[in-house]
């Protein structure tokens, strides 16, 4: 083990050390204050919701915003080839910018929705390019560290959105929460900017984005999404029903189109590729409860604004502390990844039983925050190896593509996510009847729903190991192979001669 912690501070002394210093900032604070903004509208909705209605749109200001996140994923690769890494940051940045004002000024829950979606598209960009500038600036023997810093950072920034939103909450000022994001993105699109390289990742024919991926799967999310609005049993089931139908159409155009978002080796090999993608999906998915914390805690456990924002930020702590201090285990993968959705589904059994109590006392907050440390813990010790086995798994050529499948993949999981989610809670009385009743069925049906999913994911991990341990072994079997029929070959020739 002592072999594995010098092996990880050298891999972190490395990566802040000469000139991969400002690219490792620059990469933490591009997916800080994109994971901040997914998270910093959950502390702040409850408050929003009192002030401008739309209290059955709860889930859609997740929604809309990791929607339009995939959306700007998807176009990253096309911006980065035009303008290289230094424009295609800055452009990101200044986007997600541009959204943040219009959040902060908005009068009605629609017009909220529509700066959350352009502060999505510019922090999906960021994601996404995060993950190439990984690839592009940084030795393959950091990619690991990196990886941890990127999970890290989105933990890190699943705690700071909250806490900031909540502050802000409980001054009765939720409009500053966004707009303290302003100067941020100003700095970073001027200074950050200058300290990449102009011309990394520009291409004299940049690759077009896959609109009718991007629309297939954009459509099967915002079905779901639009019927997860209605306390009707019959209309819920007609939006999951329509979206399996257009994710089935999207995995077929997805295997045979020539503009993509999920690598080749996707549909093709050994599959392993698929299953990394399925846990890391289901995974995501099971993040879900986080968004909800905030009005759970206020409304069942008597806390306020800030309070139930810090104790959203539990979540996030376990998973940034599992992404620092087993990123690089590498020699442990296997087992890591064994264990972590385990971890996570101890975490969501309970929540199941703690969560929906109608009680502020000590014992009960505190289970609480254990719960969703062990949720983020579990998501945060996978997260690194789930995505540098992404990577070693699809060829070289494939390389840009699959950095930024990673980000498709986890923002649209994490977009249906809320979208189930928000189905779950308004079926099981959120919005109507409301209030305390409402927010105990919906936490109890939440809870116990989301353990589906770190349960299919350690279903997943183990069909992805079997696959693994096939390939391995059929790798080590290939040069005995081959020497046998070397001499099988021999042998003939020899019989040959001597006849």
């Amino acid at each position: 083990m002592a072999g594995a912690d010098s092996e990880r501070a050298a891999g972190w002394s490395a990566l802040f050390s000469g000139a991969n210093r400002s690219i490792a900032i620059i990469i933490a604070v591009g997916i800080a204050l994109h994971s901040a903004n997914v998270y910093l509208a959950g502390a702040v909705m409850p408050s929003v919701a009192a002030d401008i209605g739309g209290l059955s749109m709860y889930a859609w200001a997740t929604t809309v915003f990791v929607f339009s996140a995939v959306l700007g994923s998807t176009a990253a690769a096309t911006l980065l080839g035009r303008n290289g890494a230094r424009g295609a940051y800055r452009t990101a940045i200044l986007v997600v910018g541009a959204g943040t004002v219009v959040c902060a000024v908005a009068p009605s829950m629609p017009v909220l929705l529509a700066g959350r979606f352009v502060q999505g598209l510019g922090g999906g960009l960021l994601f996404a390019l995060a993950y190439s500038m990984v690839r592009l600036v940084l030795p393959q023997r950091l990619w690991a560290v990196a990886m941890g810093l990127v999970s890290a950072m989105w933990g890190l920034g699943t705690f700071s959105g909250p806490a900031i939103g909540g502050t802000f909450a409980e001054l009765h000022q939720w409009r500053l929460a966004f707009w303290i994001v302003v100067p941020v993105t100003l700095f970073f699109a001027a200074w950050g900017a200058a300290r990449l390289p102009r011309d990394a990742g520009r291409q004299q024919r940049p690759p077009a984005a896959p609109l009718r991926s991007v629309g297939l799967l954009g459509s099967a999310v915002l079905v779901v999404s639009a019927a997860s609005i209605s306390t009707e049993a019959i209309v819920n089931g007609a939006g999951v029903l329509a979206a399996g139908v257009l994710f089935a159409v999207w995995l077929r155009h997805e295997r045979h189109a020539a503009r993509r978002l999920l690598p080749a080796a996707t549909f093709s090999g050994d599959g392993r590729l698929r299953w990394l993608y399925v846990t890391m999906a289901l995974l995501m998915v099971a993040a879900t409860p986080e968004i909800f914390v905030a009005y759970f805690a206020q409304h069942l456990q008597g806390l306020g604004p800030l309070a139930a924002g810090y104790l959203a930020t539990a979540m996030a702590a376990g998973w940034t502390s599992a992404s620092l201090l087993l990123s690089g285990a590498e020699r442990h993968r296997r087992t890591i990844l064994a264990v972590s959705p385990l971890v996570s589904a101890a975490g969501l059994g309970l929540l199941a039983f703690v969560g929906p109590l109608h009680d502020g006392g000590a014992p009960v907050i505190a289970s609480i925050a254990v719960g969703f440390a062990l949720l983020g813990w579990g998501i945060g010790m996978a997260w690194p190896h789930l995505v540098t086995g992404v990577l070693e798994t699809v060829p070289a050529d494939e390389q840009d593509l699959a950095g930024a499948s990673v980000t498709t993949v986890q923002l649209s999981a994490a977009a249906a996510g809320a979208a189930i989610g928000g189905t779950i809670i308004n079926l099981a009385g959120f919005s109507d009847p409301g209030g305390v009743v409402g927010a105990h069925d919906a936490a109890r049906c939440l809870y116990v729903a989301m353990l589906a999913a770190p349960i299919l994911a350690f279903l997943a991990l183990r069909r992805g190991a079997r696959r693994d341990a096939r390939v391995v072994a059929a790798d080590r079997d290939e040069p005995q192979a081959a020497a046998a029929a070397a001499a099988d070959r021999d042998g003939r020739r020899v019989a040959v001669a001597a006849s």
